[in-house]
């Protein structure tokens, strides 16, 4: 049903507050009839970006318990109360940063503004729970081109950050990365590399030199040195973010390859050790998909080329697109990367690319990518 229709007017003036910007409402959702706007784009804005799968889950957590409840059952009732929240809270959060990935920043903003809402009420306006929701807010304010408001989100993160002297260095990487990325948005590269230096640090003490975490602050460091034309530091961090998505992607195929086939019976509750508990998150995917294709991007309009390192990229794209299942990509890439190899003197990844093409020709309907 579209937003439009879900109004009712006539509520009185002052009473209720927009639920997007806090303006006095003159619309009320007609479903839950406990949502109001001040106006229709705000309220269309709502529904397209999160008020349709919350709906109906607001009402019990927006109309108040009755009065003549025993003890027992309002203390039973409070801590339901406080389990939707939380519910509510996830949620909004994972809709607002599937957008994000998406690349649909103005769309994002309703869920951002909800899980940032529903977290305080949960955990209050001063906990270390609502930084990420704080971060997410001041990427989606920057990917709309509202850098102050960013900078406002920003500084609220960094100070719960400071004022939790046992906050986790994984958030605090976070923080330090979001704030390189702000300053690098300013073109203030001094500012921006300071920060992303420390997310490197803080990134690698937690997950590891060559992990997915610490590679994203790596990239984020090299775009930084291309912008300020120092390309040889720039490449040789490409080029240190494209190994470790390699090792991790070419590691992540064995593995899946290793659960596909036979494997002996073995007792019903034996410990199996032999796989990695490391799997790729949604926005991990998202962000392999960006970075690589954008060092691919970089390394093909380089002045000087270096075929050896492009053919890793697209090798590493060609096995990430094969494990979220985008065959077509997968196959296309992986043919460019296996004759890219082809031509360079030292071969040694051509059995491998050939290996990765195999298999993506076993899951399509007839062989398309023959080498």
């Amino acid at each position: 049903m579209a937003a439009r229709r879900l109004c009712h007017r006539g509520m009185a003036a002052g009473s209720r507050r927009c639920e997007l910007c806090g303006a006095v409402a003159r619309r009320r959702c007609g479903r839950c009839r406990l949502t109001y706007y001040c106006d229709a784009d705000h309220q269309k804005a709502d529904w397209v970006g999160i008020h349709e799968k919350i709906c109906q889950l607001l009402i019990p957590i927006r109309t108040p318990l009755p009065s003549h409840l025993s003890e027992k059952e309002r203390k039973h009732g409070t801590e339901q109360l406080v389990k939707r929240q939380k519910y509510i809270t996830d949620l909004t959060y994972s809709t607002a940063q599937r957008f994000v990935l998406d690349g649909k920043h103005n769309e994002a903003v309703p869920a951002a503004l909800h899980a940032l809402r529903f977290g305080t009420q949960v955990y209050g306006s001063n906990s270390v729970h609502l930084v990420p929701a704080y971060l997410l807010l001041a990427e989606v304010s920057a990917g709309v081109g509202n850098l102050p408001q960013a900078s406002k989100y920003l500084s609220q993160a960094q100070w719960i950050v400071l004022s939790t002297p046992d906050c986790s260095a994984a958030l605090q990487y976070q923080l330090h990365r979001s704030l390189g990325l702000f300053y690098a948005a300013q073109e203030n590269y001094d500012q921006a590399l300071y920060h992303l230096a420390n997310d490197v640090y803080l990134a690698s003490s937690t997950f590891g030199l060559k992990s997915l975490e610490t590679s994203g602050g790596y990239f984020h460091m090299a775009n930084v040195f291309f912008h300020q034309n120092k390309m040889d530091t720039a490449n040789s961090l490409y080029t240190e973010v494209t190994s470790i998505w390699h090792a991790f992607l070419l590691k992540s195929l064995q593995e899946q390859e290793q659960i596909l086939e036979p494997r002996p019976e073995t007792a019903p509750f034996t410990e199996d050790k032999g796989f990695s508990e490391d799997k790729m998150t949604e926005a991990q995917q998202a962000e392999g998909i960006r970075v690589l294709n954008a060092i691919l991007e970089i390394r093909e309009q380089a002045p000087k080329q270096q075929p050896g390192e492009t053919a890793r990229v697209l090798h590493a794209l060609a096995m990430l697109y094969y494990l979220i299942v985008d065959l077509s990509k997968a196959g296309e890439v992986g043919m460019r990367a296996f004759d890219l190899v082809q031509q360079l003197p030292q071969q040694e990844s051509l059995e491998t690319i050939s290996h990765l093409l195999k298999l993506i020709n076993s899951k399509l309907p007839k062989t398309k990518f023959s080498v």
